[in-house]
């Protein structure tokens, strides 16, 4: 009877110690909802950003030295407000970056959205202020090649820049709904792969 329960307490402490580690996971995923950027403000000639906010991240254990495929798919939405004097020409975008580990991955930062405005007034006109507002969708892999051992943490981070000539402009930036997909993959590298 001593022995029964000497081996029945083995196999709960086993049990116990492997709920407790993190198993080498080969795909995860998560999803995120909204996030705010900004609101900013750049003045006549000059540009400004958000910052990095972190959208989302997870975790994922490499079990042997793997690259990591990583797909960031996002909604993003732009919100511009330009003050003008008789001729404006603003810029904003929502870059995305991805990070392992807090070290970007490659191939670094990507634009999301993008929008590019003029406005040009007539001669008797002295002010005017354009307001525009966009939301799309999109998605970018990133990959990190030779990821070592160990349990690795995947962030999506994002941030909203803009760029003004002739005018002031505030800007705000959303990310929407999102997902991150991450696998651990063994990547060919410098080879054409040719499938029949």
């Amino acid at each position: 009877m001593a022995l029964s329960m000497a081996v029945a307490l083995a196999v709960a402490t086993a049990h116990a110690q492997n709920a407790t580690q993190q198993p080498s996971a080969k795909v995860t995923a998560k999803v995120s909802n909204r996030t705010l950027l900004g609101p900013i403000e750049a003045e006549n000639g000059t540009s400004a950003d958000s910052g990095w906010a972190t959208i989302l991240c997870n975790n994922i254990k490499t079990a042997n030295m793997k690259d990591l495929f990583i797909t960031a798919a996002l909604e993003v939405g732009i919100e511009t407000e330009t003050a003008s004097p008789p001729e404006t020409e603003s810029k904003a975008k929502i870059e995305v970056r991805v990070l392992r580990d807090g070290q970007e991955v490659e191939p670094g930062v990507i634009v999301y959205g993008k929008r590019e405005q003029e406005l040009e007034l007539s001669a008797g006109d002295q002010t005017a202020e354009l307001e525009l507002e966009t939301l799309d969708a999109a998605s970018f892999s990133f990959v990190d090649v030779d990821v070592p051992v160990g349990v690795h943490q995947i962030c999506v981070q994002a941030r909203i820049r803009v760029k003004t000539e002739g005018g002031d402009v505030e800007a705000e930036g959303v990310v929407g709904k999102g997902t991150v997909t991450i696998e651990s993959v063994r990547l060919i590298k410098g080879e054409d792969v040719i499938l029949e």
